[in-house]
């Protein structure tokens, strides 16, 4: 390999046909003479392009196809020009120049077309370069040259992270391997399951409990995930009020005073709360307000009387030693109860953070913005953050992922994109140059993933996620696998 041109932060490299490189890996410029080196990564490859290659090619092939020829070639001419004619030019980001032992993420270093040397750099070799933090190592996959790599938790701890990419490309997979991990070194993990595919995480496909398989607790809202009025508290109820069944101010000020009452009394319970509403002195048009915001929260089953039925975080905490995972299963719910649902959870773990009752969670979010209403996004990045809250979303559709939550990301994990829309999208809000991300995310293959952010030093990274052993659940059913199989084996039997 050999520089031919350096403009910007952008490096162009002459290499032979059988140096194989693909996008995402990187390379050593070095010049031992000068004590200096460059990192430069690959993300685009074309041909050698000179007017005489293209004469060349084009005489050649109308020779081929126009008259029988004798082939006289004792110089092996031909050999040479063929060579030529499928050398290679890459396409190169600087990530980092070395100077002598120190790394700098800069672009400031002209390297000589004739002292240096371009050779191959593994994933290994570059972070010996550039020490990452933590020791917990989290492995997801392999990179192109068959390294195992692992990401390490500590990088991921207080952190904003987004996995994205297109339907079936192995998001879920990645968040799933991540969680797994998490447990293991003993955080607490929440992950709202928006398709039923985390119920298999504490099983290995032989049906056996793996390690995490008593860490695990599964959680339906209305059915195994009730709250009593008095644990929410009122503020949380206001939010649930105001956010999700969109109560008039005029009403909720009465369910204050509703609620206050019922509160001195003794008396907070959601039978009491019906009769307290229908004997409450006030406008009919707002107690007709209160009685329908009663009725959604009744058929809801999100609360209970029953406090020894009922859910507290803290207990749940309490008994998972040493780190567990809570999967809400959202799955089968009506779309105004996930709302209702996930409002009554966030609201109640931040105030359970802010008078320290748990210790800081992981927030894995599928498809988040199918539940989570706008304010929660400023909320998630600043006050949830500084409380524990520390959240990945996981989304096959990025712009609607607020660029807010994009320009404050600590890691990207994207999967691949064709639609330039997406691509823009991402692109605009990450540190990595848009170039590499539309030329890279656009040609990775299923499970493979580029990985950008601290976790990675903010040297972008493409992996291939690791298979695992874990029971797999929430596969989108098909009709010709899945159907006409099951109707022909029903035909048959």
């Amino acid at each position: 390999m050999r520089v031919i041109e350096k403009s910007g932060n952008e490096v162009l490299l002459l290499t032979l046909p059988n140096e194989k490189l693909s996008r995402g890996e990187y390379i050593l410029i070095e010049d031992k003479i000068q004590k200096m080196g460059m990192i430069v990564q690959v993300y685009d490859e074309s041909y050698l392009d000179w007017p005489e290659l293209m004469n060349d090619l084009v005489r050649e092939e109308i020779l081929n196809n126009s008259a029988q020829r004798i082939e006289h070639d004792p110089l092996e001419i031909k050999t040479i020009s063929y060579l030529i004619r499928d050398m290679k030019l890459l396409r190169c980001k600087i990530r980092g120049i070395i100077n002598g032992d120190n790394l700098t993420l800069n672009d400031s270093w002209l390297p000589s077309r004739v002292t240096t040397k371009a050779t191959r750099l593994s994933i290994s070799e570059l972070f010996s370069l550039t020490k990452r933090e933590g020791y917990r190592m989290i492995s997801i996959g392999i990179t192109n040259s068959g390294e195992v790599f692992h990401v390490n938790a500590e990088a991921l701890d207080g952190r904003l992270n987004i996995i994205t990419g297109k339907k079936g490309t192995g998001k879920s997979h990645l968040a799933k391997l991540i969680v797994s991990k998490l447990v293991e070194y003993g955080a607490y993990v929440i992950v709202f399951d928006l398709n039923d595919e985390y119920g298999g995480i504490g099983w290995n496909k032989d049906g056996k409990p793996n390690s995490i398989g008593d860490k695990v607790v599964s959680l339906t809202p209305g059915v195994s995930l009730r709250f009593t009025l008095d644990y929410i508290g009122l503020s949380g109820m206001i939010n649930m009020l105001q956010h999700t069944l969109d109560i008039p101010g005029a009403s909720l000020r009465e369910f204050i005073r509703i609620w206050e009452l019922l509160e001195a009394q003794g008396s907070l319970k959601m039978s009491n709360l019906g009769d307290a509403i229908q004997k409450w002195r006030c406008n009919e048009l707002i107690r007709d307000a209160l009685f329908s915001r009663y009725h959604t929260m009744l058929s809801s089953y999100l609360f209970s009387d029953d406090r020894e039925g009922s859910t507290k975080f803290e207990d749940l905490f309490s008994k998972l030693k040493r780190g567990g995972v809570i999967i809400i299963s959202l799955s089968r719910l009506q779309p105004q109860v996930r709302k209702m649902s996930v409002e009554l959870i966030l609201s109640k773990i931040v105030n359970l953070l802010e008078r320290n009752k748990i210790p800081p969670i992981f927030l894995f979010a599928e498809e988040a913005h199918l539940y989570l209403r706008d304010t929660y996004w400023d909320d998630i990045v600043t006050r949830m953050r500084h409380f524990g809250v520390f959240t990945t979303f996981i989304t096959n559709q990025p712009d609607a992922i607020k660029d807010c939550i994009y320009r404050q990301a600590d890691n990207l994990f994207i999967f691949n994109f064709t639609n330039d829309v997406d691509l823009e999208t991402i692109s605009r809000a990450s540190t990595t140059d848009s170039d590499t991300i539309k030329s890279i995310a656009k040609t990775l293959p299923p499970r493979a993933c580029m990985i950008l952010g601290k976790v990675v030093n903010d040297l972008p990274v493409i992996i291939t996620v690791k298979p695992t052993d874990m029971l797999t659940l929430g596969e989108t059913s098909l009709f010709f696998k899945d159907y006409v199989k099951d109707s022909l084996r029903k035909a048959y039997n």
